[in-house]
Order: structure tokens, then sequence, then C-alpha cells
């Protein structure tokens, strides 16, 4: 069904090609004339930039074309690519025209065998057609049809190679989208960096701080009633005990040492041990990614299991993980509520994170429907990759 709808979006888009085409080429003689009038040539170069800009749109949208500008392009620039276009237009056009009339005819011929009725583009007198008749067509027919898809997926290859090669950033605008990417990315560490001071403030803060003064007023009471001091002292022994346990807690929620010493599957699992619903967990991983991209997945995980057991209602996660196309895909699933707001504190922390190691984070979250947190950080392999375990 997914191949059946991205062809069809692609014939879509040779056939808007075609009629794109045919209007810029009934433009051409107004523009050469107004191009004579020296102040008519900017409104003529902007338009060709719009223009340009619009069949930019079309190819991405519908013909699956990448890497090109996000600009406007210039005027020469779009008036090469308007020229350089007309031919593939051309070709667009008559293939799709080869297939639809091509459909057509099959059908007709097709409906007249099955119905029985005389077949509409058979001359007068129209007959019936028959099974032999079929069979005469079927075998030129196969042939065209495959000449026609092969010229449409010559065409829509010329399409995407013309934007790339005509349309696509130059090395000024390539560097200037750098420099903002990484101007967001560095503001995105420091926010990060930030959440994380204040969340482990809180932390220490409303846990083990408590638990440490409770510690010293017991000890002072023992001090002050030395015919209690063994009940007291014993109960110090138990707040120092908790509060060793939520100091352990706190370190975790930090930086789990599992992430280094037996990777990010392990640290995955001790996720699931700590949470308090039930956490599916499928890790298949070739190698392990580097020490940021780790903890960058990690912490979406942990963040997207404890918000699922706070605030949505779930009573399961699923977690998968998994390298594709040289990036790591982590995706939480959990069947709660749903209707988590991606701008919300919790959500958009997670954003800044992944953000600070050029990763996307993306929330699914209908009403009713649960929530789908799906993070896609890039992957720098490095140059001697060793499995937690294994000797290079």
């Amino acid at each position: 069904m997914g191949t059946i709808r991205r062809a069809a979006r692609m014939g879509a888009g040779l056939a808007l090609c075609a009629l794109t085409a045919a209007a810029h080429v009934l433009l051409l003689l107004p523009a050469a004339i107004a191009l004579l009038v020296p102040a008519a040539r900017l409104s003529v170069a902007a338009v060709a930039s719009r223009l340009a800009g619009v069949e930019r749109s079309r190819v991405t949208t519908w013909l699956g074309g990448v890497g090109a500008a996000t600009a406007a392009p210039s005027a020469p620039r779009a008036l090469r690519y308007l020229g350089a276009r007309l031919p593939v237009a051309f070709l667009g056009g008559i293939v799709i025209a080869l297939l639809v009339g091509g459909t057509g005819f099959a059908i007709t011929l097709l409906w007249s065998w099955i119905s029985g009725t005389p077949w509409v583009l058979d001359g007068p007198p129209a007959a019936v057609v028959t099974g032999e008749i079929v069979l005469y067509y079927a075998a030129s027919g196969v042939v065209l049809l495959y000449l026609g898809i092969a010229g449409a997926a010559v065409a829509v290859r010329w399409e995407r190679a013309l934007l790339a090669r005509l349309l696509a950033p130059s090395r000024e605008e390539q560097l200037t989208r750098r420099v903002v990417e990484l101007a967001s990315t560095r503001d995105a560490v420091v926010a990060a960096v930030d959440d994380e001071r204040r969340r482990i403030e809180r932390d220490l803060h409303d846990g083990v701080q408590q638990r440490l003064v409770a510690l010293g007023m017991l000890l002072g009471r023992a001090r002050r009633h030395p015919d209690r001091a063994a009940e007291l002292v014993a109960q110090a022994h138990e707040e120092a005990q908790r509060a060793l346990v939520e100091l352990r807690d706190v370190s975790w929620r930090v930086y789990p040492a599992a992430l280094d010493t037996e990777g990010l599957g392990a640290a995955l699992e001790s996720v699931a041990e700590r949470a308090p619903l039930p956490v599916r967990i499928t890790c298949t991983l070739a190698t392990e990614p580097p020490a940021a991209v780790r903890a960058a997945a990690w912490f979406v995980a942990c963040e997207a299991v404890t918000n699922a057991a706070k605030h949505s209602g779930a009573t399961a996660v699923t977690i998968e993980v998994g390298t594709m196309a040289s990036a790591l895909h982590v995706s939480i699933r959990d069947d709660g509520c749903g209707g988590a707001d991606p701008a919300g504190i919790g959500l958009a922390g997670l954003a800044r994170r992944v953000a600070a190691v050029d990763g996307e984070l993306t929330v699914e979250s209908p009403p009713g429907a649960g929530t789908l947190i799906a993070a896609h950080l890039p992957v720098v392999e490095p140059a001697h990759a060793v499995l937690p375990g294994r000797t290079a």
C-alpha cells in the first residue's frame, strides 16, 4: 500500500511538472518583452525566484527531492533552473499521458470482454472483445507499461538531480546554516545543563538534605538524653540508610554507571527495574553509540517513563532502541490518556537535551490514545568501536 501511495504521489508530481512547465512557456514571451524594459527587470527576477521556489517545494513534497536551499534562489540560478526543467517536464508529461491513456485503453478493453458489450474504442461496427484480442493487446501492453514506468522513474531522478545541482545551497549558505545550527545547539546545551543543575538541587534539597537534617536532630537528641541514646542512635542509623539510598538514586538519575560499564541496554534495564509500572524493552545495537548519544538516549527513556508513570495513568510502557542510517532511534510508547504538551517544561527539556547532540525529538500524544516520544540521534561511529566486555 505504501508503494502504491508513493507511486501515485510521484505521478501527481510529474503531472504538476508538465502543467507548470506549460504555464512557464506561456510566460516566456511576456518575460522576454519585460526584460527589454530596465524598470521591469527587477520584477521579472522576483517572479523567477518565486516560481523556482514553488517548483522546489513541488519536487521536495511530491518527488522526494532533497538538498535544496531554504532561502529564495537568486534570479540567475532561478532562470537557469526554470530553463533546464523544460525538457524533463516535456518527458514527464508524455509519460503521464501515455500511462493514463494506456490505463483507459486497458479498462475499456477488459470491460468489453467481461461484460460482453461492444468495445467503445472499436470503430463501427463495434464488436465485443474476445479472449484472443485481450491476449494480443496484453503482450504489447506489458512492454509499454514497463517503458512508461521506467520513463517516469527517469523523469523523477532527473527532477531531483536538477534541484540538487542548480538550487543546492552555496558554500556561504551552508556555512550560515551551520553557524545558526551551532548557535542553537549551544543554547540548547546551556539550557540543558541549567535544567540538570536545578533538578539535582531539587532532588538534594527535597530528599537527601531533609534526611541529613533529621539525622543531625536525632544525634543531637541522643546527646541531650543519654537515657534514650540507644533508641535515638538506632533511629539515626535508619535515617542514615535512607539518606544513602536516596543519594544513590540521585547519582543514578544524574548518570548511571552502567552506561559506561555495561552499555545502553543494561542502563535501560535499570530504568525498567526502578519503574512503578511494567516496561518492555527492545534494544538492538550492533555497537554501542558514543557516550554523549548514549547518555541522551538514556535520559529521554528515563524521563519518558517517569512522566508516563506520574501523569499519563499508563499501565505499560514500551521502549524500542535501534540504529538506522547512521542514527540511533529511541521510541517510548505508553497506553495512557495522551494529551501531552510538547511545549511543556518536561518535554521541552527533553527536546533541548536531544538538540544538544544535534538530534530531533518528536511527540505524538492524541487525547485518549497514549503518547509516543521518539528521538532521532545522529551517530558518528568512532574509528575503533568496541563493545563493553570485548577487546579490540
